[in-house]
């Protein structure tokens, strides 16, 4: 079965693309965003930019607290944290409007020095540019999770194991990693879930795989963008989706 005819099926069915197939989308994955980043257009064939408030990427790689060398802190006294506090979730407003992933620093937000270039990691504040893929170059996995749970079944491991080896045969220096949910539940419950669900993902991949932390980020995006926009129920909408943004 060709690329494309695998992709033109529901996304339950791209859980059995080849290492090869999955290879050959991340490469136009990631040449899709560059042309749209650079063109100056915020799209290009098979991709469109968009703005999504309230959501915010965060990187897998852990927060590493920094010390002032020149500092002469008293026995025992540890030197001020200048490094950025790892985002954590909000909890869920009370007018359940939806939750937020944000970031908080003693000093000043720190913004991108290039703001034409949305990809790069903005301020907590900012709207987040996400890419929305044409079906045909999404890469979808359908993993068992759980009830109301971000736990992933041992037997997923396969599903996980052949995108990791597609990623790394596609040399990706930047990989997002996007929860999706279906539309049942309410919107603060859908986003919180699909956040956890896409940081579980990344741990896998990280633990099981040997992934680099600093190529990872996750995202999640609830009900926002399903896969079968006619039945936002559907299975397929409750997946997990990778992208090759570099």
């Amino acid at each position: 079965m060709s690329c494309l005819g695998a992709l033109a099926m529901p996304a339950l069915a791209q859980d059995a693309l080849s290492v090869d197939d999955l290879t050959e989308i991340f490469e136009r994955q990631k040449q899709a965003f560059e042309e749209a980043e650079t063109s100056g257009l915020g799209q290009t064939r098979g991709l469109k930019l968009i703005t999504v408030q309230d959501v915010t990427a965060e990187s897998a790689a852990p927060v590493v607290a920094t010390t002032d060398p020149s500092a002469a802190p008293e026995p025992q006294q540890i030197a001020p944290e200048v490094a950025t506090t790892a985002p954590e979730l909000a909890a869920p407003t009370r007018d359940g409007q939806g939750v937020s992933i944000t970031a908080t620093s003693e000093g000043a937000p720190q913004r991108p020095a290039d703001p034409n270039r949305p990809l790069l990691a903005a301020a907590s504040d900012a709207p987040m540019v996400f890419g929305q893929l044409a079906p045909e170059l999404q890469v979808n996995l359908h993993i068992e999770f759980g009830f109301d749970s971000a736990a992933i079944a041992d037997d997923q491991a396969p599903k996980l194991q052949t995108v990791c080896t597609a990623l790394l045969a596609a040399d990706v220096d930047r990989i997002r990693i996007v929860g999706h949910t279906d539309s049942a539940g309410s919107d603060a419950y859908n986003e919180a879930l699909s956040v956890l669900r896409a940081k579980e993902v990344a741990r896998r991949l990280i633990e099981d795989c040997g992934l680099p932390p600093a190529r990872l980020e996750t995202v999640g995006m609830g009900e926002r963008f399903p896969f079968n926009e006619a039945d936002p129920r559907a299975d397929e909408n409750r997946r997990v989706e990778f992208q090759a943004l570099s």
